[in-house]
């Protein structure tokens, strides 16, 4: 992820902060709403990885409490000289997996427990390989940080909705476009939230792919495990977390609704399509 696409991403997710703080407040609420943003980029640098880790309950593991996902991490790394990432198992049924992490030194690699139990080990270090992809891309720090900010906006903007309800548009002669303005809020923020993770999301997405086939040398063993993981998501529902941090997983884990609708993944199709033509490239 380049830095011109980091910065815009930044200023479009602060932008719909400072309009609800606007919204909220005023430009009191404005001004706090930036120094809001300001925080939410200090902390999400240096702390949204622990944020994203602590919020699906991840478990970091040794080798030998893990002994094949971590011999898979380590040889992959070596393989790509890059440093070792921390280790950590999700306690979930839905087979999936992220990265995350600001940079490839201060990175980690996390996968469900559904995940150890339905791939083989080729398939394993095929989303793996994916997974540390996105480390060596950057792209862990600006997805952390993108569903951070995403997290936020929905949560400002319900608020938004709350003070709209109990005066919070104060100008009785305004109250027909104070609902209008609190509808545009309360629906349309969150949406551009997703939009915008999705238009950087879906291009990562088959770089990783791409990069991971290279890596591991076996892109229909990616292929393969995309279609289980693609499957057993739908069919095996993630207990905890938010739809703001779907982009972090190698398969969408959210289904319906607005997650459904806008995902921030390519059509799963199309991916496969894509690794079996490298597999073809490569032989």
């Amino acid at each position: 992820m380049n830095f011109f696409k980091t910065t815009l991403l930044l200023a479009a997710l602060t932008a719909m902060l400072m309009i609800i703080g606007n919204f909220i407040g005023g430009q009191n609420g404005m001004l706090i709403a930036l120094i809001f943003a300001g925080l939410m980029n200090f902390v999400s640098y240096w702390f949204s990885d622990k944020i994203v880790l602590k919020m699906y309950r991840a478990v970091p593991v040794k080798e030998k409490d893990a002994p094949v996902l971590y011999r898979i991490v380590r040889r992959l790394t070596e393989k790509n000289g890059m440093p070792m990432p921390k280790v950590y198992i999700i306690p979930e049924e839905q087979p999936n997996a992220f990265a995350t992490g600001r940079s490839p030194k201060h990175a980690a690699v996390a996968a469900t427990a559904g995940i150890m139990r339905i791939l083989n080990e080729q398939e394993l270090e095929g989303v793996m390989a994916h997974e540390l992809m996105h480390v060596a891309n950057r792209d862990t720090l600006i997805s952390t940080i993108a569903a951070t900010f995403a997290g936020a906006i929905a949560y400002l903007a319900n608020m938004a909705q709350w003070a709209a309800i109990f005066g919070g548009n104060r100008d009785e002669e305004n109250r027909g476009g104070g609902l209008i303005s609190t509808i545009v809020i309360a629906i349309v923020a969150p949406l551009a939230a997703t939009l915008v993770q999705l238009a950087i999301s879906r291009s990562r997405e088959f770089a990783a792919d791409h990069g991971a086939g290279e890596l591991c040398g076996n892109p229909i063993a990616l292929a393969n495990a995309l279609k289980k993981l693609h499957m057993g998501s739908m069919q095996i529902p993630l207990t905890s977390g938010t739809p703001a941090t779907s982009s972090l997983f190698i398969v969408n884990p959210f289904h319906g609704g607005i997650a459904g609708l806008f995902s921030t993944h390519p059509p799963m199709e199309k991916r496969i399509e894509k690794l079996v033509e490298q597999a073809e490239q490569m032989r």
